[in-house]
């Protein structure tokens, strides 16, 4: 009778481990569900909510959410690059005073605009960034030269500034970023500050750590990018550099996983590493795009340093699955698919 007990153990025993490694291997892909290519963007996660957006300014930003990533997607559709379709993309919305990037990027303390990007490649996994630059017109341009035509990844201030130059891209005064929506955002956040003002029902406050653009694409010839540009935090101090211009915290794209983008607080976002967390989760846990992407923005996220991380990421996979992930009350976004199926959000749903 312990015989044949021994025995029932030792089947049930290998049998288990059986199922243990299976359950470890890479999940099978199913290449009938690959899109061709697919298209995501957003522009700011914070406190965006319906009853602080009037019915007109949400269809000024619903508008060019739809313009810009219309030109992604046309790049895409016609064969062009995931590269391009992310530089062009964020382009339009650089060139807009809604979203805080290039014409529309909030005050520092001194009441000057500092501006952040990157932009990285899935397939060589080459990347590109600048930080604190104040006469750039396009950041994201400058990320992108800085990946293609220097042996660095990161430049910052002058010396971006003077490799713009040298590279021929836009430079314009740096009153060209001046715009009273975010001189107003500036004096809010210093009426707080002075205690002169409540925070509670002042978006301007609020929103004050928030906002950024970024696009993450999938070509036809299978390779993924990612970019991100930002005018960083309102009333920021001492040279301060946020998640965005940071590869595997703002920005991050590898063919064999996904290309992400963040937006939020991005103190909390650089302390997480969150593009790359969510790319690693996918390959060395094997977790698909969506459930990689809430672990690390509805749990890891909130759980960094005093619980303050708050924000989102837009990010697309290699077969073309696209998520939008937020902990906030909203996030501007846009996803296009390989079908031409349009879908723009502000508010949580």
């Amino acid at each position: 009778m312990k015989k044949i007990t021994a025995i029932i153990v030792i089947v049930i025993t290998l049998y288990s481990c059986k199922n243990e490694v299976k359950s470890n291997q890479e999940p099978i892909v199913n290449t009938s569900n690959k899109a061709a290519f697919s298209i995501v963007i957003h522009g700011g996660a914070g406190y965006i909510r319906k009853d602080n957006i009037s019915k007109e300014k949400e269809e000024e930003y619903r508008l060019k959410l739809e313009e810009a990533i219309r030109v992604g997607y046309n790049i895409l559709k016609d064969g062009g690059s995931s590269i391009d379709a992310v530089q062009k993309t964020i382009n339009i919305l650089e060139d807009s005073p809604l979203f805080n990037s290039g014409k529309g990027g909030v005050f520092t303390n001194e009441g000057t605009c500092e501006h952040d990007a990157s932009i990285m490649d899935g397939n060589t996994l080459n990347a590109g960034a600048s930080a604190g630059t104040k006469i750039v017109k396009n950041p994201i341009n400058l990320a992108r030269v800085i990946m293609e035509n220097s042996p660095h990844v990161m430049l910052a201030r002058e010396g971006a500034e003077t490799f713009a130059k040298e590279e021929g891209l836009d430079i314009v005064a740096p009153s060209y970023f001046y715009t009273e929506k975010s001189m107003k955002a500036l004096e809010r956040v210093k009426a707080f500050e002075n205690k002169k003002v409540a925070s509670f029902y002042d978006t301007d406050i609020q929103n004050s750590k928030f906002g950024t653009v970024g696009c993450a694409a999938l070509d036809k010839h299978g390779n993924l990018a990612a970019g991100t540009s930002t005018g960083g935090m309102t009333n920021k101090r001492w040279g301060r550099i946020g998640d965005s211009p940071i590869i595997g915290a703002g920005t991050y794209a590898n063919n064999n996983t996904c290309a992400v983008s963040s937006t939020g607080w991005g103190e909390y976002f650089i302390r997480g590493m969150v593009a790359y967390d969510i790319s690693a989760l996918m390959e060395y846990k094997g977790l698909n795009l969506e459930d990689a992407a809430k672990e690390v923005i509805q749990n890891k996220l909130p759980s960094v340093g005093d619980g303050k991380g708050n924000g989102g990421i837009i990010a697309v996979d290699y077969n073309g699955n696209m998520v939008m992930e937020f902990n906030t009350p909203g996030m501007f976004r846009a996803t296009m698919d390989d079908k031409g199926e349009l879908y723009v959000g502000m508010f949580a749903n």
